[in-house]
């Protein structure tokens, strides 16, 4: 098992709690971004830069990607390939995408996009809250322990 990272949008303090688990845990942490990332050395974690292409980071994360491991990502249509590669998903706010609402998150995702273009919906997500970076490392706790136990 690894965790793999769609590291081109990821909270600094995501990332910086990934290194931490990582490390504590002696698990692979691959942070995936168009442009190699700045990482600390490590065993346990390295950086891939993917290139510019568009969903280059996307498909390079899917490359890597084996049956149970881990993804972290925003990106709901990689979600979707993550599921469909038999891994499993979190966003960095601290919520598991699931086969059973990723189809639901697809059109939310479809709708939103058109009720940006019309002007209806303006702005993006808000601030990452500490609060949010203790809901994301408790689900990435449960999430690791759950995926160790199988």
């Amino acid at each position: 098992m690894k965790v793999l990272v769609d590291a081109d949008a990821v909270p600094r303090a995501i990332r910086e709690i990934l290194i931490r688990v990582a490390e504590r845990e002696k698990l692979p942490c691959v942070f995936v971004a168009a442009r190699m990332p700045r990482l600390p050395e490590s065993a346990c974690v390295r950086g891939i830069g993917a290139g510019d292409a568009f969903d280059g980071a996307d498909d390079r994360i899917v490359e890597e990607l084996e049956p149970g491991d881990l993804v972290i990502t925003a990106d709901i249509p990689l979600a979707s390939r993550v599921l469909a590669g038999g891994a499993e998903a979190l966003n960095p706010r601290g919520e598991p995408y699931t086969a059973a609402g990723i189809g639901n998150a697809l059109a939310m995702r479809e709708l939103l996009a058109e009720l940006r273009i019309t002007g209806e919906v303006t702005g993006g997500a808000p601030p990452f809250s500490a609060k949010e970076r203790e809901r994301f490392t408790n689900a990435l706790n449960r999430m690791l322990t759950r995926m160790r136990k199988r």
